[in-house]
């Protein structure tokens, strides 16, 4: 009997001594998590925690923590490519801002101290600073839309929208630059209405800014194209033209905020950068998405992909 007692005394005892031993171990790993979380934390380090343990339990909170890791240094990255961006493009504002407002300023004091000026001379210095201040207007409500549609202030309702309509109202908006630039146009669209959930006034506006790009940085190739077209499920628009396209190394980056090309600065390429940006940010609240492909003086296409209705 006495030896039995014993016997499970010194079981118990090793028990015991075991569980004390496991919650030692524990104990330790969790001070490790916490100083290896606490230094990662604080040199904004890309690390994961890696400790073996058999605790299942131990386990899964590191899965966790680690996820929670990942998480934070995507928000960290989104956030700091954000401020570079935003730096930069505070940084081209200003500068376009800069030379319109410098031609403006420049011009009213002619105006203002040249005695000397005729009727007319006054009449095409005054017609000078009429277009910078458009030019200067027109980048400011740029930006103002760009930053409503960023921060989701703009609601743009969806209805069912006739693509071949909007297509060839479009495209007819732009009848006389194009006759004046003497600019041939291939149009494809089809007899039959094709549909889309979508918002005339936004598809307007996309079909506009990338014709108007077609037509300014494509007339070299003397050619811009408009086509509509669909598969089973999706409608697909492609405003396409054979002019000096876009390299590989910017394609990538044409739709982010204020990145324009190298030849930018170029009176006859020049653009503020928010246009397509602001463009892709349409298709999206309509639902669809935008492509772009280009081989130098073969065809430059962005193509714009809606889901058709059928009904």
């Amino acid at each position: 009997m006495i030896f039995s007692l014993v016997a499970i005394i010194i079981i118990l005892l090793m028990i015991i001594l075991k569980l004390a031993r496991d919650n030692n171990k524990i104990r330790c790993q969790l001070k490790y998590i916490e100083k290896k979380l606490n230094l990662i934390m604080e040199n904004n380090s890309e690390e994961k925690i890696l400790l073996q343990t058999e605790d299942q339990d131990l386990r899964s909170l590191l899965i966790s923590i680690n996820r929670m890791l990942s998480y934070n240094q995507k928000v960290i990255a989104t956030f700091n490519k954000s401020e570079i961006s935003t730096r930069k493009m505070l940084a081209n504002i200003t500068h376009d801002l800069k030379t319109p407002l410098t031609v403006i300023h420049g011009t009213i004091e002619i105006m203002l101290y040249d005695t000397e000026l005729s009727i007319e001379e006054r009449e095409k210095l005054l017609k000078k600073v009429e277009t910078k201040t458009i030019e200067v207007s027109e980048l400011l409500q740029k930006f103002f839309d760009l930053a409503k549609l960023e921060s989701g202030d703009i609601e743009i309702p969806l209805s069912r929208v006739n693509l071949s309509e909007v297509c060839k109202g479009s495209i007819l908006s732009f009848y006389e630059v194009i006759s004046a630039k003497n600019i041939v146009v291939d149009i494809q669209i089809p007899e039959k209405a094709i549909y889309s959930m979508g918002n005339d006034e936004a598809l307007n506006r996309i079909l506009n800014n990338l014709i108007s790009n077609a037509i300014q940085y494509g007339m070299d190739g003397n050619v811009i194209g408009l086509t509509l077209r669909e598969d089973t499920k999706y409608a697909f628009i492609d405003v396409w033209d054979k002019g000096k396209g876009i390299s590989e190394l910017h394609k990538d980056f044409v739709f982010e905020r204020m990145y324009t090309l190298e030849d930018s600065r170029n009176k006859r390429y020049q653009g503020s950068g928010l246009g397509l940006t602001i463009t892709k940010k349409l298709v999206e609240e309509l639902g669809g998405e935008i492509f772009l492909n280009s081989k130098p003086y073969e065809k430059t296409e962005f193509i714009l992909k809606f889901t058709k209705l059928n009904y």
